[in-house]
């Protein structure tokens, strides 16, 4: 009876507020079909009143759309969480024998592959953004830029010149000895498919079997480090020195050495614990990744071995193509800013030796150009991921996150590059936590601010082709020092800007540095080096013809 007496309430309320509504509604046509037989100060009384109305809907419409955004993020958010969960979640007989076994202890065995990086079908970043029509037309402005820098130096060329002169001798020079790259590269990919499979295979075919676990399982490591080691760390880097490959042909070797390295790494990792949990009920034959699944591994724009992952259904041919020429009009407009702006204002600023005037002058006037490089660097890495990724139907796109918003390093650090960022969280930084225990996360973020640093390094060393461990030192002293002072309590934008502006200051110190250091090398060779002499700075001590 209450139930239907409420009902009747509301049935009665709805009645009145829709009489209500009629009668407004009738006055409101009364009113509108009245506005040319009404005096005018009454219709301008009615429209000031709609322009009201419509400067509150618009200063609403920030807030609204911002908390829809908000409560969407979250909904996402919740739902990935709640999915990862699922699959991580142990099975119940697990549990059973983890009680009957007198529970689990954390530092007998690494977690399962299935408690790592899960992989969700989702777009890039950028691809999402560009959805958006304004944004996509902050792309468009970028590409005008382009065109006109192009004109321009055309233009001005043949006037100065009386003809047509386009200049490419930079980029011929730094991508020479390409036939070089090309053996090298199929050189380390083939060893990096036959060997560890190889080892690996071998390994798990014997390993239930074998009376010497240990033993086995020790050799077989030994095997597969010396193959690390030798095959794919000497071998290309004495490549690189001997052959004397220019920059980016050098640095091309390095990072698929380094890539090679982390992939194989990953295979062995991601599968032992497959062996070592094996239990024989209906058979004996331990279920080992295909060679197609492995290969297809080698060429997926991920760094953490997965039997499968999410695919798309169909291969969008003109994405492909367009990723691929915006890649290279990304390579062209490096090479024009580089021309332009940056040459000759170290040509300017460079001096005959290191100074703090050159230096401060050369920021000044190279730190909006040094910035777009940049930029135009995360976009190159966004272009190719995303055109490999297309080609082999790879449907995680999120191979970095919203970087440029972040208010702190520690955030930076962890969006701007996530494939990488994935392999250290996941074999560095957990196995730190793992021997240590989770009281040491200081140690385990040091350990790979210390890892990372000596790298990135190495990759400079190889390209370059001297030591300067200028990166090494603005890594582990300001890079490390950022990551606790900018933490990630910092929340407001005055902290975004920071972030920008240190980072700006930073790539084009860095910058300058090696340009003095690399014309040192250039102008003041040395006739019999010793090893202090590769050690040293050159840019000190030598007079420099810039």
């Amino acid at each position: 009876m209450v139930g239907e007496e409420n009902i009747s309430v509301r049935n009665r309320r709805s009645t009145y507020e829709t009489a209500e509504e009629k009668e407004d509604l009738s006055k409101r046509h009364e009113a509108d079909w009245s506005f040319p037989q009404s005096s005018n100060g009454h219709v301008d009384i009615v429209d000031t009143r709609k322009m009201q109305l419509l400067v509150e809907a618009e200063q609403m419409k920030p807030a609204f759309m911002q908390r829809i955004d908000n409560h969407f993020t979250e909904f996402v958010n919740g739902l990935i969480a709640k999915s990862v969960q699922l699959e991580t979640s142990p099975p119940a007989f697990s549990a059973v024998c983890s009680e009957k076994d007198g529970g689990f202890k954390s530092k007998e065995l690494r977690a399962p592959p299935e408690h790592g990086k899960v992989f969700v079908a989702r777009k890039s970043a950028f691809d999402e953004l560009f959805e958006v029509k304004d944004i996509r037309s902050i792309h468009h402005v970028f590409i005008a830029f382009f065109i006109m820098i192009i004109l321009s130096t055309l233009i001005v060329d043949s006037i100065d010149e009386g003809r047509l002169v386009v200049k490419f001798n930079l980029l011929v020079y730094v991508f020479g000895k390409s036939s070089v790259v090309a053996s090298t590269w199929l050189y380390m990919f083939l060893s990096t498919l036959t060997v560890p499979y190889g080892l690996f295979l071998l390994w798990a075919q014997g390993y239930l079997s074998s009376s010497h676990k240990t033993i086995r399982s020790a050799l077989f490591g030994g095997l597969f480090t010396i193959f690390q080691i030798f095959a794919l760390g000497v071998v290309p880097t004495y490549i690189v020195i001997a052959y004397r490959l220019p920059p980016v042909s050098a640095a091309i070797v390095i990072f698929e050495q380094v890539r090679l390295l982390m992939k194989g790494y990953s295979f062995i990792r991601e599968n032992i614990s497959r062996i070592l949990s094996f239990t024989p009920q209906k058979t004996n034959t331990v279920q080992v990744p295909k060679v197609s699944q492995y290969l297809y591994f080698l060429f997926a724009p991920t760094l953490i071995y997965r039997d499968a992952y999410p695919r798309n259904p169909t291969i969008r041919w003109s994405y492909v193509a367009t990723m691929f020429a915006e890649a290279l009009a990304s390579l062209f407009y490096l090479h024009y800013i580089i021309e332009i702006y940056t040459y000759p204002a170290f040509r300017k600023y460079g001096g005959e030796h290191f100074n703090v005037r050159g230096l401060a002058l050369f920021i000044l006037n190279t730190m909006l150009p040094s910035a777009l490089v940049t930029l135009i660097l995360y976009y190159l890495l966004h272009c190719w991921l995303n055109a490999f990724a297309e080609m082999l139907r790879f449907a995680d796109r999120m191979f970095y996150k919203d970087w440029w918003n972040s208010t702190s390093y520690a955030r930076y650090y962890r969006t701007w590059n996530v494939v990488v960022h994935d392999w250290l969280y996941y074999y560095a930084y957990r196995d730190v936590l793992w021997l240590f225990g989770k009281k040491f996360k200081a140690v385990a973020m040091l350990s790979v601010f210390t890892l990372s640093a000596v790298v990135h390094e190495y990759i400079l060393v190889m390209t370059l082709g001297f030591f300067y461990p200028v990166l090494l030192f603005v890594y582990m002293c300001f890079g490390s020092l950022f990551n606790f002072i900018l933490s990630d309590r910092r929340k407001g934008p005055i902290w975004n800007v920071i972030l920008w502006l240190t980072l700006g200051l930073g790539i084009t110190m860095i910058q300058y540095l090696y340009s003095l250091e690399w014309n040192a090398h250039q102008h003041c060779p040395l006739k019999n080096p010793t090893f202090l002499d590769y050690v040293k700075p050159r840019s000190w001590t030598c007079n420099l013809k810039v």
